[in-house]
This record gives C-alpha cells, structure tokens and sequence, in this order.
C-alpha cells in the first residue's frame, strides 16, 4: 500500500470514528416517545404554604390515576416523557423532577417519589414568560423526540415580571410547541392586591396556544385534583384513545386558545407598576 493510501485509509478510519461518536449520543437523544410534557407549576408568594402542597399532591394523584395511565398506554409508543418545574420570578425556575419517562404505573410512582423528595419553596414575583422560555429551553436537553411537546403552565395570577406574556408565548408557539393553561382563580396567599377577576380569559387570551390549545379554570382548590387529571388526560389522550378525551370534554369548562385576543395581556404589569406607584407616594 502506497503512502498516499495509507493516509487515506488512515483519515477515512478517523472520520468514521468521529461520524459514530456523534451519531451515539444523538441517537439515544432521539428516543420516541408520545408527548414531551414540560409540567411548569407557579409558586410565588401569592400561593399560601397549604396551596403549594395541594399542588404538590394534584399533580401526584394525578400522574397516577388510572385515566391517565390508560392515556399514555394508548399512545402510539405507550409511553410520554415528563418533567416537572415551579417557577416565580423571571430567574426563578427550579427542576424538581428531571426528564423521566412514564410508560407504567411504576414509572409514574416513579416520578411521584421524586416530586415528594423535598417541599415546595416559593419565591417573589409572577414571570408566566420567564417560564415559557425557561420551559421551552428545556426540550433540547430531553433526550427524548415526541410526537408532540407540550408546556402544561398553572398560576393564579398575570404575568408582572419579564417580557410581555404574548409575546413569549409567540415565540415558544413557533418553535411547535403547545401551551396549555390551568389559571388558579382562588384567593388566598399574600398578594391579594394581584388578583385578576378574569384570569381565565388572561390565560385563553394571551398564554396558551399551539394547534388544540386549551386551558381549565379551577375556581375552588378542591377542583384542583380533578382539573389535573382532565388536562392531563386530555393532552395525553391520542387517536386510539378518543373515547377518553369525550369523556373529559365532556364536562365543562374548557376553553380554547383565541385567535383575536380581547383581553390587556400587560394587565399584571399594569398592576404592580399601579400598585408600586401607590406605595411610594406614602
């Protein structure tokens, strides 16, 4: 063999070395799964102590009900990748339950025992944007290519911290991700002053979109479990299992994304810049 094939034989060797190193981790990164579910759960200061465990112990229930299970078995791989997160203020975004995949009960116990590992902090201020983007950052570390991914946000009030909520929404929107809502319309925590009366239209109107985009307003927290598992159930729920998407239709309310927005998307900053005004002039 000449000098000038061994060299090539060499460099050709070396090539497809550095081919298989790249293409290994992206192959485990391309794991199919049904949904790609980034669970984004609100725990500012306006959540009380007892809220934040209520949450806590919804989205437990929930991720282990039977519904939901059948859900995920139906799928067309049987199985969904999930993670959890609460979230505050703009940089306030905390991973409680990394990627996990739930293709069983014992996966989904799984992931119970990881969101009881330790209690839910809180922290001040609302970003619903900051964690759209948080969120949406996290689909390119998954490890995992669903079907569908999907950002399931929760809060009970606007947005007043961070870019304007729209336009984050906007921009996750593009990237083919779904956003769906659970607006909290109950009262209680320390920041009453907040509240918005319609945040159910704030969420319909200017947080959840992507094609089927929904949300379900929760009006007392013992709805909360229920409204949990619906969502979820609705989410997960694909061709081979319509007949439990009807079923949890089937019960109002749910309420699709808006295409014409009538509600103040800045209504949350609206209100603390009002609010903080007000203060200072003391």
């Amino acid at each position: 063999m000449s000098a000038f094939a061994r060299a090539r034989h060499l460099l050709s060797g070396a090539t497809a070395l550095a081919l298989a190193l790249f293409v290994a981790p992206q192959s485990r990164a391309d794991e199919p799964v049904d949904v790609e579910l980034v669970l984004a759960v609100d725990v500012s200061l306006s959540m009380s102590p007892d809220e934040l465990e209520i949450q806590r112990h919804g989205y437990a229930a929930a991720l282990t009900h039977d519904h939901v299970l059948q859900a995920i078995a139906d799928g067309a791989y049987g199985k969904i990748a999930v993670t959890y997160v609460e979230w505050a203020g703009t940089n306030w975004q905390r991973v409680i339950v990394p990627w996990t995949v739930i293709a069983n009960r014992a996966d989904a116990e799984r992931v119970v025992e990881k969101l009881s590992a330790q209690p839910p902090n809180s922290a001040r201020r609302t970003s619903i944007s900051g964690a759209l983007e948080f969120g949406s950052d996290l689909f390119a570390e998954s490890g995992y290519q669903g079907v569908k991914r999907v950002i399931d946000i929760s809060g009970d009030g606007p947005n007043n911290q961070g870019a304007p909520v729209n336009l984050s929404r906007d921009d996750v929107v593009k990237q083919g991700i779904i956003i769906n809502g659970l607006p909290l319309m109950t009262r209680g925590g320390f920041s009453g002053a907040y509240d918005a009366n319609n945040l159910d239209h704030y969420y319909s109107d200017c947080v959840i979109g992507g094609p089927g985009a929904f949300m379900i307003p929760v009006n007392d927290w013992t709805q909360f479990p229920e409204a949990i598992r619906r969502k979820l159930v609705l989410e997960l729920a694909g061709p081979a299992s319509r007949q439990w998407a009807m079923e949890e239709a089937a019960h109002p309310p749910v309420m699709l994304a808006q295409d014409r927005p009538a509600t103040d998307c800045l209504a949350g900053e609206r209100m603390w810049r009002d609010r903080s005004r007000n203060f200072e002039s003391r």
